[in-house]
């Protein structure tokens, strides 16, 4: 389960439906990308990681800093 991707939509106060138009993607595939039911393919994870302005490593995990310049 991708939780920080989660976390960041509902900080944001956005519905799986919003964060779907904004990656032009259905409200099902993006809920599938947050419970991890499917792999999220590179651009989306870049595009993820440019909205709400932190890494694709903090998406996914690999460190704990949120920062794009590490």
């Amino acid at each position: 389960m991708y939780r920080r991707i989660r976390d960041l939509r509902e900080d944001k106060d956005l519905t799986q439906v919003q964060m779907g138009k904004i990656l032009h993607c259905s409200q099902r595939v993006y809920s599938n990308y947050e419970r991890g039911d499917i792999d999220i393919p590179t651009s989306i994870l870049i595009k993820l990681a440019d909205y709400h302005n932190v890494s694709v490593d903090y998406l996914l995990n690999r460190t704990d800093n949120p920062n794009t310049n590490i």
